[in-house]
């Protein structure tokens, strides 16, 4: 079910023409979307009028309803591509073949890999733009600054510069239709450590360049439209993107295969808490979303990984999580290790061998082996690893 944004007005020239998408549960085929997915497309009208981003697939019939009728009559003269990813530039070629005298505004990685998904023949309609370059389209001023890898090669974002909104393309972004009223941190933290994590430093280079503008508001292509409290948004994307905790907890992540494993997480939840830990979250990582485990432990400073041993090496959800946390670039945490095993316990070397390739991660000791089920020798292990995950609290 397509669903459009029903106040399109964001400011007097500035419309949004994007749509909700409410039918879809996997993201990129893989993030669950629980409450659905915005695809964000915007037209500013002026003496020329510049669409920025097309939109999904999913969403096409919407977004061409939301188009016409914000156009009333009038043509497009440019077509922004700040991002080539389908969800946002599926419709380039029917935009294309409908205006024939549409030019499109990329820089030169964009006009290298759109080749690879449209035969339009860009003769005479290909602006091709450069850092800091600008475009007059009356009252309004486009100026161009490029974001390599935040998360493609191609990407950049448009500043204009006469309202001060800048189009950020995925940056800012986050999961969850326009009308999903949720706290906007979660979904962005989720899809930002989903999406964009494994690129820190790009995101921070072009929070730099950004950082010299004068901004009033933020439009991204995924989420709602940003007004007001920039600073809180700058904020949490600089945290996520130097790989700080953002918070001060524990986030215990568990993979147990007949639930022995699973008491021992319990137990360990109480002790932390008991122990004065200001926040204890407990993972589930067979039943519970991958993507927002990966997002609680990037969150938190303090992680424990309790799993089972399997095939001479760990249960599987885990290695999968370690394995998503090594491709985002995790570091700068303290992790404890328990292990459980009922002959030849191997998830403990397993685990500490995925961490070891990781950046300034502090392995506490001490490391705990379990025989099956838990007895009071663990217990009093378990103790100890409290005491020194929350040394100095």
């Amino acid at each position: 079910m397509e669903e459009k944004m029903k106040d399109t007005n964001i400011t007097d020239t500035i419309i949004y023409i994007g749509a909700d998408d409410k039918e879809i549960r996997l993201f990129e085929s893989q993030y669950e979307v629980p409450n659905g997915m915005a695809y964000n497309s915007y037209l500013i009208k002026d003496e020329k009028n510049v669409v920025f981003d097309t939109i999904d697939r999913r969403v096409t019939n919407t977004w061409l309803e939301n188009l016409e009728k914000a156009l009333n009559g009038e043509k497009v003269d440019f077509l922004v591509v700040s991002h080539l990813e389908p969800d946002h530039a599926y419709n380039i070629g029917l935009l294309a073949k409908k205006y024939p005298n549409l030019k499109i505004v990329g820089n030169v990685m964009t006009f290298n890999i759109l080749p690879n998904f449209f035969d339009i023949d860009l003769t005479n309609r290909k602006v091709v733009v450069k850092e800091g370059d600008t475009l007059n389209i009356g009252k309004h001023t486009l100026q161009f600054f490029m974001a390599p890898m935040v998360h493609w090669p191609e990407v950049m974002v448009t500043y204009e510069q006469s309202e001060k909104v800048l189009f950020t393309a995925d940056g800012f972004g986050k999961f969850g239709t326009l009308d999903t009223e949720e706290d906007w941190d979660c979904e962005a933290r989720r899809y930002y450590f989903g999406i964009v994590g494994k690129y820190g430093a790009q995101v921070q280079a072009l929070l730099k360049k950004v950082a010299t503008l004068d901004i009033s508001m933020i439009c991204p292509l995924h989420g709602p439209i940003l007004k007001e409290n920039l600073e809180h948004y700058i904020e949490k994307y600089t945290i996520w993107s130097s790989y700080q905790p953002e918070d001060d907890g524990v986030m215990i992540a568990c993979a147990s295969i007949y639930g022995n494993t699973l008491e021992v997480a319990k137990k360990l939840k109480e002790m932390l808490e008991e122990k004065g830990a200001k926040k204890v979250v407990l993972t589930d990582l067979v039943k519970e979303d991958m993507a927002e485990a990966v997002e609680d432990a990037f969150r938190y400073d303090k992680v424990i990984l309790a799993a089972s041993s399997y095939n001479a090496g760990v249960f599987v959800p885990m290695e999968q999580f370690l394995h998503k946390l090594k491709e985002r670039n995790y570091q700068n945490r303290k992790v404890g290790i328990i292990e459980n095993g009922s002959w030849a316990p191997s998830a403990g070397k397993s685990m500490r061998n995925i961490l070891e390739e990781m950046k300034d991660i502090n392995i506490v000791e001490p490391s705990i082996t379990i025989k099956s089920t838990m007895k009071q020798e663990n217990i009093q292990q378990m103790e100890q690893l409290v005491d020194a995950m929350l040394g100095g609290e």
